[in-house]
């Protein structure tokens, strides 16, 4: 954290006394701990996820739909200790799995907090990340996480720097997921069908720019083999009052039919996974960011 180099932006500021782009300092900021029965159905499968949302992020999409912990910086400082007691407390609760969402800033505190209460956890770590990772935090990750959860959310670099600046995004984030993928290896399932190991590359289709999702279907059926990986196609894109006029494009839903026309391409493909109905598309789903179990 003195000279935090944990994701590509590799700001190198002292995190003790500034924030890098994630705009997190040193100490971890938790925003909800809470079971969440809307992720994959083999992520929360019976009881739900045993999600925990940190504040900051190393991209800050404009179209964020946890702008208010991504961007605004909403949540509570928590110690190592407390970290450590909200998994088992999840643990308690039935939770399917912990399920780390938005994570890589604070990655060195996650690990300093599942070596304490290793010992009595017994249900598997879920990594939902952004993607856009270096390979070298994912190593320090190996033996902690079970499953690894990262969107791929651009193709294109001019998109990637326009929504979320980071031009690198997709160099970066295919090479993360192929180190992900070797680290996990095969799918593996429990007696009920939950997942226990395995990566799960989600992605979600933009407003005008299903060619773009096509392109990323193509480097998955191109790249990953379906015993190691499942894909995770989202209708969930929400055009939220917070965007910016200066995207015009991204103020209305997708349509059912640039949603199809990825889905179908996909399984033109071969590739295995997940859709979602167009009802997913609704701020319904967006949790309430109030320190629940915090």
């Amino acid at each position: 954290m003195s000279e935090c180099y944990l994701c590509p932006r590799k700001c190198g500021v002292d995190r003790t006394k500034n924030t890098g782009f994630c705009g997190a300092g040193a100490d971890t900021v938790v925003a909800r701990a809470s079971l969440h029965k809307w992720e994959e159905p083999c992520i929360s499968y019976k009881n739900g996820a045993g999600t925990v949302f940190f504040s900051g992020c190393n991209l800050h999409c404009c179209f964020c739909q946890n702008n208010k912990i991504s961007n605004e910086l909403f949540g509570k400082k928590v110690s190592t200790e407390k970290l450590a007691d909200i998994f088992l407390s999840l643990q308690d609760m039935g939770a399917d799995n912990i399920d780390l969402v938005t994570p890589t800033h604070f990655v060195p505190n996650i690990i300093n907090a599942l070596d304490k209460i290793r010992h009595r956890l017994v249900i598997p770590v879920v990594y939902n990340c952004g993607g856009y990772e270096l390979t070298e935090t994912i190593d320090m990750l190996d033996g902690y996480v079970d499953i690894y959860l990262p969107d791929i959310k651009y193709f294109s670099s001019d998109i990637s720097q326009k929504y979320s600046n980071a031009s690198d995004y997709f160099d970066i984030t295919s090479k993360a997921v192929l180190a992900m993928i070797r680290q996990i290896g095969k799918l593996c399932y429990n007696d009920e069908g939950g997942l226990i190991k395995g990566t799960i590359i989600r992605h979600m289709v933009l407003p005008s720019h299903r060619h773009d999702s096509m392109k990323i279907m193509d480097w998955i059926a191109g790249s990953t083999s379906k015993d190691e990986v499942l894909v995770s196609i989202m209708n969930q894109y929400t055009p939220f009052d917070f965007i910016s006029d200066e995207y015009k494009e991204l103020k209305r839903r997708v349509t059912k039919m640039e949603y199809n026309t990825v889905v179908d391409h996909a399984a033109q493909l071969g590739i295995n996974g997940f859709t979602q109905q167009k009802s997913s598309s609704s701020e319904k789903y967006v949790p309430e960011f109030d320190l629940t179990g915090i």
